[in-house]
Formats: structure tokens, C-alpha cells, sequence
């Protein structure tokens, strides 16, 4: 019942998922509503309709009037005992129709099937049919392929309506007082026969029988006993056209196990399935298993033990022991796997969803650990989702397996720390290492002969560059890592595929890309990506990679690249992102940058050497240096006592007109003291200039070409350097009436030629526009408070 109830939600499952499904007018369920009859008020383009679990004891002719599209119709678990003829007249399309569990009785009046002959789906078991035989209108379905039936008696001739329909499935229930007549299902022709024995619980002998010389595929449901029947059949050296035996949802013990397995493998049965078994009375001793066999697989899923007193070894010992090219053993909670007692001819192992641990195939003697070398014809190993630890543990299991070309320990639990050398066999060519905890370290342990690796969901934050000899390998899956940065190609030179969809890559380096050659297959889909300038090639390869069929091929482009930052493109695919380029090229943007600065400084020089802004600007600087020191410095008035005049004059007498026209006029405010009119008579030159020097706060020199070849000029200026030392370094002014160069300073200057080189002067201005400029800067450089001419300003007064 379960396997129905199965097939029928995993129908309904596949028509939720069609793209409509999720409409509400196409998809009704009514089950378990107490109804007493079909609904009238079904719509019109409902195509599944459930009304299971229900009270209808009758479908008449218009209940289905309305529902042309009907394809899928469940009426089972209810009270079903007539169906009018014509009550599927109008649903031509209907291709899935179940009537188990209800209460019809003639298998040979069922005329509604004439109208829906796109039937395929078909369930008539657990019903109240006495007689198998099929009525005419069984003919009709050339379209049948799976039907399910019940009846208290099989006779000849009962499936003569459907001999020229070939069927995928016939699923036949056996109730309890089942009779059966030789040679009945010689009429019926289907891949698959299925014989559920769940109110008998015993094999008939001729039934089986006839299906195992009839079908390629042959299911035994629901046995709890009767195991001798089986095996006396498949004992009797009687030909056999059954190449698949399957036993499912059984209660069986050990030794009829035993014995049918060893039964099965002196048969032409090439595959032998055991699935959802109860074992009991399992041995304390080994049990004997056929040496040879044509047999090429034994599969068994979901045993459970029911016994707690058993030798492990003994069970485990049987199966590995089976003479098959491919031995199963799943989702069964083994802990351990013992190595074949000979050189087994099993060329494929699958003992995956179990709980094996690191200790698999080997055995201990004298406390010596006894490697595994009897499955070297193992081509290979799947152990998926076990309880497998050290990585390096599982290369020495499996070292003598010298055929082994592919391993799958993917769902385990597996480390590597690097520090032990792997032992792996030669031919591995395919690994499945996804679902565990491996770490960088893990390329240390790797077979160089791999073709295909698989580290999806672990632990790698990146490819050791050191990594090599991977000559072989063109197909390297590290998605769900934690990768920051794509992997050098340098140790894999054929690497055609390389997926590391999610996981910590920001910017990918293009460059790198660039060491894989022959690289034509990247998902980098599904990482945090940064889109700013680093990002902007890989970006460019994602563009070019929609138009450039010989390039490399990114999958999930462009619906699987989005930017998390910066904020204002979180979100945006990486097509839809805009990077500038001229803000990720320095060159570009150096360029950018420089060239109308460069203009515009040559702009501003020009402009300033055009209306000389630097001359303007070293007299605003010297003017405000000068108030700044008139401010600041403070020399003691008994210091200036003596002091009558703002400034001595010294010049040239060829610069006497300057002076008296230009310079004296413009510091009329300001008593200057000169040669002309304040040397006294009767005293000497030298004691004229130095009372002059001694009575001025200041001493002006007007620079010439004259004034440094004239020797009074020099008397001057030298009493006014020594002065210079009392009353600070402003007390010496330069006027540079003209451009005198170094060169024709003579070297008896050269405290002349100290400070020209140190201290700032005065040049005088041709332009008459500058040189209210240059008189401010001389008067605020002369301007002080002189104590004995404010004495005197007060006696005139």
C-alpha cells in the first residue's frame, strides 16, 4: 500500500511543479472531505483532481462533464461500487485514473474504460474482484503502462484483452486465499512484474515461477515467509528469463538470506536487490558463499538487524565475500567492512549512507594492522556519507586497490594536517572529496594521476602555488570554499573546468587566469564581489564571454554576479555596474588630472609674469615684514638717545638727482638725514658719517653700479654695518637702484655682497605703477618712534 500511495504523491508532486500547477482552478484536492458524490461545481480547467478518502459510492455520467481537461483523477478509499459507462465520456485526456480501495466486483464490466483510452496509468487493486479476467474494454488502452490489479483467482486466458498492450509495470496483489492456474501470464507482456504478497505473506510456487520465466524484471513485495518456495524455484535449474530479482519491505533471516543469495547466483540473474529488510537470526559463525558467479551486482538497501548477538565479522565477512562486479550495501548502519577472504571480482563497491569509520578492509594480527590487498580488481569505491576522519587513514585502506580509478568520500568528516605522506594507488583518476573539512593542506595528499577533482563545501582558502605535477587534471571543482582569490594554473597545465561558485572571492585577478592555457569552462558565480576599479577586467571577460564563443565560458553569466559593495550598487549585476575606466587607469587619470593643471599653471604664471604679480607680491611680503619687526622689536629707549634722524641716506653723487627728486620728496613725513645738508662744516668727512650713522635709526644705501666704486660710499657703509650690530638687522636698508650682479661688486664689499645674499632689498621700479608700492615698503621700513625727535616735535610745539 505504501508504494502506491508513494507513486501516487510523486504524480501529484510532478504536476505542483509544472509552471501553472500553483493555480488553485487546475489543482483541487477534496480528499478527506466526507463527500457522498462528485462535486457539480468543479472547474472547468481543473486537471488533478484528488477526491480520495471520501464516501462516493457512485460516479454517474455527469459528474465529470464539466472538467475536459481532466488528466489525473483519484477516487481511492472510498465506497465505490458502480461506475456508470459513460462517466468518462468527456475526459478524453484523462492519462492517470486510481480506483483501489473501494468496493467494485467485476473485472469484467468496467465500459468505462472504452472513453479513455490516452489511459496510463491505471489502479484497480484492493477491490472486490473474484476473477482476474479482463474485459474487452482493457483492449482499448493501447496506451497503458502501469497497471495495478487484485483478485481471489488468476486463471488461463484473463489476460488475453491485454496481450497486445506492452506495459512498463503490472503490480498483482495476492490475497489470502489466492489461487493461481499455470502458465496464466503467458498473455501478458511488461517490463516489469511486481507480486505483493501482503495478505498472504507466502510465495506461490506457480506464480513466481511463471514470472521468473517470463519477465526481465521480477519484484517481491511484502514476504515474511515462504523463502523456500523461492529457493527451491530458482534451484530447479529451470531456465530463467529473469535477469532482475528484487526483494522489498521483507522480513527474512539469515540463513534463508543466505541460501536464496547463494541460489540466485547459480542462476542467469544478473542483478540481485534486497531493500527494506528485517534480518533475524543472524549467524554467530561464517556463512559459506558461492565461489563463482554470473552474477554482476548485489545491491542491499536499508537492512535493519533485529537481533542484538551476532558476529559482525560473519555478516560482514558474506557479502564482501559474494562473487559480483558490483556490490552495494546502502543506508544500512554497518560500522565496519571486512576484506574478502580471496582476490574478489568486484570491480565496484558502494557502501554509502552507512557508518563505516576509518577502519574499513583491514584486520589486526598480533597487533600488526593487516592492509587490504584482495580488491585489486576494485575500479571504484563509493562511501559517501559514512564516518570516515583521516584523510591519510583512507590513501593506506585503499593503497592496494591497484585498479581503483574513482573514489567518492564526499559527506564525511575528513582532515588532513599535512604532516604524513598519502599512499594512493596509481589509476585514480576521479575524486569526490565535497562535504568535508579539508584545508589547503589537502593538495599535499592528492594522487597526481587525477582527472577530475572535487572539493566542493570544505575548507580550502586557497591553491598553494607550490602546488604541481597535477599534469592530468582538467577538472577542479572548489565551489562553497573560502577562496579569496583565484588559483594559479602553474601545477595544472590542462585544466579545462574550474568552478568556485560561492566563496570569498572580491576582486578576481584576471591576471592569473592568464597561467591557464587551456581553461574554457569558470563559474565564479555567487561571491561577495567588490565592484571598484580591481574588478573591472574580470567584469570586461564576463561581457566578452556572452559574445565570444572560443573564449572562456561563464557559467551563470550575468544573473549570478552581483556587487555587495560599495552600497550605491549593492545588489547590481556586475553587467549593470559602471566602473569608469578613467578611475582605474593611474595613466588615464594622471593624465586627466595633470594636463589642465598644467595649463592652468602655465596660465597663472603667464598672467602673473604679464602683469608682474611677483614683484607685486615680494613687496606686499616685504612690506608686512617690516611693520611685523617695527611691531616686535623692542630696543631700550637709552639706546636711541641720541638719535635724531629716521634714516641716513648713502648714494652716489651720479644718484644725487634720484635722490633729491625722488627719494627725499616721497619720505617728507620722515627726517632723513644726507651728506648735502646735515654734514657740519669744519669737521672731517669720516666724522661726518659716522655722527651721521650714529644719530639715524636707520642707514639707506642706494645701490649702483657708482656706489660701489666710491670710497666714501664705502666709509659709509662700513660704520653703518657696525652699527648694524647695536640696533639689529634692520637698521641697514638696501635701495637697488639698478641691476647690480655679483660680479662687479668689488671683494672689499663683501660684507656688501653678505647681505644681498641674506637679507631682502628694495629694487626700484621702473613702472610708475609700482612704485607707490615701493615707497609704502621703504616708509613702513623707516617708520619707528625716535625718543629725541619727539622731545623735540614737543618743544616746537
Amino acid at each position: 500500500m505504501w508504494r502506491i500511495s508513494a507513486v501516487f504523491w510523486a504524480v501529484a508532486t510532478l504536476v505542483k511543479l509544472q509552471p501553472s500547477a500553483s493555480s488553485s482552478d487546475r489543482f483541487v484536492d477534496l480528499s478527506n472531505q466526507n463527500l457522498s458524490s462528485v462535486p457539480r461545481d468543479l472547474p472547468h480547467t481543473v486537471e488533478h483532481l484528488d477526491l480520495s478518502c471520501n464516501h462516493i459510492s457512485q460516479l454517474h455520467e455527469e459528474d465529470f462533464k464539466n472538467t475536459a481537461q481532466l488528466r489525473f483523477l483519484n477516487m481511492s478509499w472510498n465506497n465505490l461500487q458502480c461506475i456508470d459507462p459513460e462517466a468518462f465520456m468527456h475526459t478524453t485526456l484523462l492519462q492517470n485514473l486510481d480506483l483501489s480501495h473501494n468496493k467494485l466486483t467485476n473485472l469484467d464490466a468496467q465500459q468505462y474504460l472504452q472513453n479513455i483510452r490516452k489511459l496510463r496509468v491505471l489502479r484497480l487493486h484492493h477491490n472486490q474482484f473474484i476473477n482476474m479476467t479482463l474485459g474487452k474494454e482493457f483492449s482499448t488502452l493501447k496506451n497503458l503502462k502501469t497497471v495495478s490489479l487484485e483478485a481471489e483467482q488468476i486463471c488461463r486466458d484473463d489476460f488475453k484483452q491485454i496481450s497486445g498492450v506492452k506495459l512498463t509495470s503490472l503490480l498483482l496483489y495476492v490475497g489470502k486465499d489466492f489461487s493461481y492456474e499455470a502458465a496464466s501470464l503467458n498473455d501478458v507482456q511488461t517490463q516489469k512484474m511486481e507480486i505483493s504478497f501482503s495478505g498472504n505473506k507466502q510465495i506461490h510456487h506457480d506464480l513466481v515461477s511463471d514470472a521468473l520465466a517470463l519477465f526481465d524484471k521480477v519484484g517481491l513485495i511484502d514476504l515474511t515467509s515462504g523463502y523456500k518456495v523461492l529457493i527451491t524455484i530458482l534451484s530447479s535449474k529451470k531456465q530463467l528469463r529473469t535477469t532482475n530479482l528484487g526483494l522489498s519491505n521483507i522480513v527474512i533471516k539469515w540463513n534463508d538470506l543466505t541460501d536464496l543469495t547463494n541460489a540466485a547466483l547459480r542462476t542467469t540473474i544478473l542483478h540481485l536487490t534486497c531493500s527494506d529488510a528485517a534480518l533475524t537470526n543472524l549467524p554467530k559463525h561464517y556463512t559459506p558463499v558461492a565461489k563463482t558467479s554470473s552474477m554482476r551486482s548485489f545491491t542491499a538497501k536499508r537492512m535493519v538487524v533485529k537481533d542484538f548477538f551476532f558476529s559482525q565479522d560473519a555478516v560482514y565477512s558474506f557479502f564482501i565475500n559474494i562473487p559480483v562486479k558490483k556490490m552495494e550495501l546502502v543506508e544500512t548502519g554497518i560500522v565496519h567492512m571486512t576484506c574478502p577472504s580471496s582476490p574478489s571480482p568486484v570491480q565496484h563497491l558502494n557502501f554509502s549512507f552507512c557508518a563505516l569509520s576509518d577502519s574499513i578492509f583491514y584486520r589486526v594480527q598480533h597487533q600488526e594492522i593487516i592492509e587490504c590487498k584482495n580488491l585489486g580488481k576494485a575500479k571504484t569505491l563509493t562511501l559517501v556519507d559514512n564516518n570516515l576522519k583521516n584523510f591519510q587513514t583512507i590513501s593506506q585502506r585503499v593503497q592496494h586497490m591497484v585498479s581503483l580509478e574513482e573514489l567518492d568520500v564526499s559527506l564525511n568528516s575528513l582532515v588532513y594536517d599535512g604532516l604524513e605522506d598519502c599512499l594512493w594507488p596509481q589509476n585514480i583518476t576521479v575524486m569526490n572529496l565535497s562535504f568535508n573539512s579539508l584545508t589547503d593542506s589537502v593538495f599535499k595528499c592528492l594522487p597526481k594521476g587525477l582527472m577530475i577533482l572535487d572539493l566542493q563545501n570544505n575548507e580550502v582558502s586557497a591553491v598553494p602555488e607550490s602546488v604541481m605535477g597535477f599534469q592530468h587534471l582538467h577538472s577542479l571543482n572548489l565551489t562553497a570554499n573560502r577562496l579569496r582569490d583565484l588559483p594559479v594554473c602553474k601545477g595544472f597545465p590542462v585544466l579545462y573546468t574550474l568552478l568556485l561558485k560561492s566563496n570569498s572571492l572580491h576582486a578576481p585577478s584576471v591576471e592569473k587566469l592568464e597561467t591557464c592555457p587551456v581553461l574554457k569552462v569558470l563559474d565564479i558565480s555567487q561571491n561577495p564581489f567588490t565592484c571598484v576599479c580591481p574588478l573591472r577586467r574580470f567584469r570586461n571577460l564576463g561581457i566578452k564571454s556572452e559574445n565570444t564563443p572560443e573564449g572562456i565560458k561563464l557559467l551563470n553569466w550575468p544573473t549570478g554576479y552581483y556587487c555587495l559593495y560599495p552600497e550605491e550598487v549593492k545588489n547590481t549585476t556586475l553587467r549593470e555596474a559602471s566602473i569608469p575606466e578613467i578611475y582605474c587607469n593611474s595613466g588615464l587619470l594622471a593624465a586627466t588630472i595633470l594636463i589642465p593643471a598644467i595649463f592652468t599653471l602655465i596660465a597663472i604664471v603667464t598672467t602673473c609674469q604679464y602683469f608682474d604679480v611677483p614683484w607685486y607680491l615680494r613687496m606686499i611680503w616685504q612690506w608686512t615684514r617690516a611693520k611685523h619687526r617695527a611691531i616686535r622689536q623692542n630696543i631700550p629707549a637709552e639706546e636711541l638717545v641720541d638719535v635724531e634722524f629716521h634714516a641716513f641716506v648713502s648714494f652716489s653723487q651720479h644718484n644725487a638727482d634720484w635722490v633729491h627728486h625722488s627719494l627725499l620728496p616721497n619720505l617728507s613725513e620722515l627726517r632723513v638725514c644726507h651728506h648735502e645738508k646735515h654734514f657740519l662744516p669744519g669737521r672731517t668727512i669720516i666724522d661726518n658719517i659716522m655722527r651721521s650713522v650714529q644719530k639715524s635709526r636707520r642707514s639707506v644705501f642706494v645701490l649702483s653700479a657708482h656706489f660701489v666704486k666710491s670710497e666714501w660710499c664705502h666709509y659709509e657703509l662700513y660704520f653703518a654695518t657696525h652699527q648694524r650690530l647695536a640696533r639689529g638687522p634692520d637698521s641697514v636698508v638696501l635701495v637697488l637702484l639698478e641691476p647690480l650682479p655679483q660680479y662687479l661688486i668689488p671683494s672689499k664689499y663683501h660684507q656688501l655682497k653678505s647681505m644681498m645674499r641674506r637679507h631682502t632689498y628694495l629694487e626700484w621700479p621702473q613702472e610708475k605703477a609700482k612704485q607707490r608700492l615701493f615707497w609704502a615698503n621703504l616708509r613702513a621700513a623707516l617708520q619707528s618712534d625716535i625718543p629725541r625727535l619727539a622731545s623735540i616735535t614737543e618743544l616746537e610745539a
